[in-house]
């Protein structure tokens, strides 16, 4: 891993391997800072004012070795990321994360960019950073439940899917049925209005185009006089008139005379000819006219009570197109609408009473899974704490006692908070209970600290040196339940604070007994705890008067006696200080030995 111009540090390269490696070095070394990077590189939210003063931007940088075949490395594939050095079992990922001077941060996954989302999925996966931040959070319920969560595996990872699934739906159906119960004066009133209207519409049974027919019709019917005189007198010009013989003669009449005439004479002259049957389609064209006209005149009415009763209708029509502000078409579209609306609403009571019963059927449903939950729960308890006991024993805490207390909050008759009742098999029956996106159980976790003491929650019976034992003891656990589904590496970050003494040893011991099975880093202050590591870092800083620097170097043996002095007496060339350091380092060795 690289680290460049984030905090005291210049540029550091780290050769993190196998086993156990622990980080020391002075207050103020830069030693917090290995930890926030391997933070950065999970996914952690980049502070811009880390980066080193004078420098445009940090820079993380790390190789993680991936098992080609894992879900890790699949992910990566999927989001355009490549893998080097690649072989049957194993690939190395490339992983870079950035954050500028002004805050804003990039990562990168394979050479490819990548959201800080994909970051925590997959290294997140793959690295866990424990450190005194993790003390506190292990004070909170919600951690504690989610640790007892991890520790019982697929039982409760089971139970609690099905639980999840079904108290969504019955938040969607409450709150479906809520909105219902909610709306129903409005939906009422609109459905009043809807029916109002539909029935206006009804009434007058309008059809499509009507409003435009019935101008025309009542245009035609409003000038009939005129319309039947111009056609009759247009007929009479064509044709004649039966009963007048002293008019004009007609257009017919002429027509027919000349087509005679010329069709007398026209073989012998060809224009002539064509004349002539130029005169014949007239005179056929005007009498089709003429028979028209005829046709038309008989279907003038001249109907007064006919022009009334079409304006009364147009009236009425126009009437409904401006209450809708739309023609006669928007109409009939409106009514289709409003129609469909209508039927929504009215089954809005068989929808309410639907979703009654879905909500009945769930919230049973919900109570059975929230049974199988707490069973689930309250069957790790007590094996979790038993195995977090055991690990305290070999932590210098064998007098300890560490249980895990699951329980729930019953709801009082007449609260505002309806509950739900389930039985969580504590042989009190079934309860009306408290509950939440995560069932209805409480998880504790209490300390008895010596034989006879009454257990207590960690936040008020555990010392800071017991808290961090605590806390490791139950990583430990939580890791070998894990298996090989764990993260592979796991970084403490000071987790030994506040103990010293024959603790610290065998905080020492357990970490390298931890690292047999994954890879573990630990920044620590602790001499007893550098001993038992396989490699040793130590981060070092020199101040030329301006500008602090801090790089970080692999320890030999003989660095790591001068070091384990400076731990233990403050002075690296103490020969005294150095007997005690080989002696610290040669009891390890004989420790993890055995």
């Amino acid at each position: 891993m690289r680290i460049s111009a984030l905090g005291v540090i210049d540029d550091a390269v780290l050769d993190l391997a196998p086993g156990f490696t622990v980080v020391t070095g002075e207050t103020g070394a830069g030693k917090t800072m290995v930890v926030q990077s391997l933070g950065l590189l999970s996914g952690a939210r980049g502070d811009g004012g880390a980066v080193r003063s004078g420098r445009p931007r940090a820079v993380v940088e790390a190789r993680l070795v991936v098992d080609v075949a894992g879900h890790v490395a699949e992910r990566a594939r999927e989001v355009g990321a490549e893998l080097d050095d690649e072989t049957e079992s194993s690939g190395v990922l490339l992983v870079h994360r950035l954050v500028s001077a002004e805050g804003r941060s990039r990562a990168a996954l394979g050479g490819r960019a990548v959201p800080l989302a994909v970051l925590t999925e997959l290294v997140g996966q793959s690295v866990a950073v424990h450190g005194q931040s993790g003390q506190l959070r292990l004070l909170r319920p919600a951690e504690q439940r989610a640790a007892l969560d991890a520790y019982a595996g697929a039982p409760v990872a089971e139970a609690m899917a099905g639980y999840s699934t079904c108290y969504t739906r019955l938040l969607a159906a409450r709150r479906e049925l809520a909105e219902i119960v909610e709306r129903e004066r409005e939906r009422a009133a609109e459905a009043e209005l809807l029916r109002l209207g539909l029935a206006d519409v009804e009434r007058i049974d309008p059809q499509p185009g009507e409003d435009e027919a019935l101008e025309a019709e009542i245009a035609r019917l409003s000038h009939a006089e005129s319309l039947l005189a111009a056609a009759s007198g247009a007929h009479d010009a064509l044709a004649g008139a039966d009963d007048d013989r002293d008019a004009a003669v007609p257009a017919l009449v002429g027509l027919s005379t000349a087509r005679r005439l010329v069709a007398g004479v026209e073989a012998h002259d060809a224009e002539l000819s064509a004349l002539g049957a130029r005169l014949e389609e007239v005179r056929v064209l005007a009498a089709d006219v003429a028979a028209d006209l005829a046709s038309y005149a008989g279907s003038v009415e001249l109907d007064p009570a006919r022009i009334e009763s079409a304006a009364e209708r147009a009236a009425a029509l126009a009437r409904l197109c401006r209450t809708h502000d739309t023609t006669i078409d928007g109409v009939l579209a409106w009514a289709e609408r409003s129609a469909r609306r209508l039927l929504e609403l009215d089954g809005s009571g068989a929808r309410r009473e639907e979703l009654e019963t879905e909500v009945a059927a769930l919230e049973a449903e919900l109570a059975r899974g929230a049974g199988a939950l707490a069973a689930a729960r309250r069957a790790a308890a007590t094996s979790l704490g038993t195995a977090v006991t055991g690990e305290l024993a070999t932590l210098a805490m064998a007098n300890a006692e560490v249980s895990v207390a699951v329980g729930s909050v019953e709801v009082p008759p007449g609260a505002d908070e309806a509950g739900l009742l389930v039985d969580v098999g504590d042989g009190n029956g079934p309860r009306r209970l408290a509950y939440g996106p995560t069932g209805v159980d409480d998880v504790e976790i209490r300390l008895g600290a010596h034989v006879g003491a009454e257990p207590r929650p960690l936040n008020r019976g555990a010392s800071g040196g017991e808290l961090s034992r605590v806390m490791l003891a139950l990583e430990v656990v939580l890791a070998d339940a894990a298996g090989d589904g764990g993260a592979g590496t796991m970084i403490f970050d000071e987790v030994d604070s506040g103990v010293g003494g024959s603790a610290a040893v065998e905080i020492g011991r357990r970490l390298a007994k931890l690292a047999e099975h994954r890879q573990v880093i630990c920044v620590t202050h602790l001499p007893q705890v550098a001993a038992f590591a396989d490699r040793h870092l130590m981060v070092q800083k020199s101040d030329d008067g301006s500008v602090t620097t801090s790089g970080v170097r692999r320890l030999d043996h003989r660095d790591r006696i001068r070091e384990l002095s400076r731990m233990l007496a403050g002075r690296s060339e103490s020969s005294l200080a150095q007997g005690h350091a080989e002696e610290l380092l040669g009891e390890a060795a004989r420790a993890k030995a055995s």
